[in-house]
């Protein structure tokens, strides 16, 4: 089994499920006591958040590629950085290392194609949902069209995820308006919805509506399991 290098604390909240479901997926492939091999660094989300929110994204990559460096150093043999958002830094993070580094939106696009989805709507921070590090690499490397939400929209999904899941916060109020939201996607004609912040998966789960949802959480934890266990 591989040793899975993972970036995290961005939030600590995303991060409780990437260590879950890492866990959980080599316990359901290899049964018994089994679980996962996993060299983590949880960095202080606060530092980051700063840098993040002053558009300082040159001390947020040298911060994020340090921490990946100790990481390689404790054994990883490959990287997950447990964020969206911080995959706009993600060409830095991959310069500093010799390990191979796990892209989400790669990891993603794949479940999408496996689902042949073809225009998919997207929600993360605003960073994630306004630049084009994300989306860019969606429609330019994949051939997947991506739609985002109105600025009223996006300001709203930004202020949950900053105020209220990072924080370990889940409102009811905020469900729906994330459910409206869906809903005006695919009135857009959307034919899914990524979950584009690793915290949006503590809120809404697929039970909550018929359009399909790809929580990248989820879906990078499954593709890391896949890699570690591979011969």
């Amino acid at each position: 089994m591989k040793t899975i290098g993972l970036l995290g604390g961005m939030s600590w909240e995303s991060t409780l499920s990437y260590y879950r479901l890492l866990n959980e997926g080599v316990k359901a492939a290899k049964g018994g006591l089994h679980s996962a091999k996993i060299a983590l660094y949880s960095v202080d989300f606060a530092e980051i958040e700063h840098y993040q929110h002053q558009g300082d994204w040159d001390s947020a990559a040298k911060a994020l590629a340090a921490a990946a460096v100790k990481v390689q150093a404790a054994g990883a043999d490959f990287l997950l950085i447990g964020t969206n958002t911080m995959h706009k830094v993600a060409p830095e993070i991959e310069a500093a290392l010799s390990i191979p580094l796990l892209h989400i939106a790669d990891a993603t696009a794949a479940a999408l194609k496996a689902r042949n989805i073809r225009r998919v709507g997207l929600l993360g921070t605003a960073f994630t949902m306004e630049q084009d590090f994300y989306k860019g690499r969606l429609q330019n490397r994949h051939g997947i069209e991506v739609l985002v939400p109105n600025s009223e929209q996006r300001a709203l999904v930004h202020q949950v995820i900053y105020n209220e899941l990072c924080l370990g916060v889940i409102s009811e109020a905020s469900r729906r308006a994330f459910l409206a939201i869906i809903a005006s996607l695919v009135a857009d004609g959307a034919e899914g919805v990524i979950l584009g912040c690793t915290e949006i998966g503590l809120l809404l789960s697929q039970s909550d509506t018929p359009t399909p949802l790809f929580d990248t959480t989820a879906i990078h934890t499954e593709q890391a399991v896949a890699r570690a266990l591979a011969e």
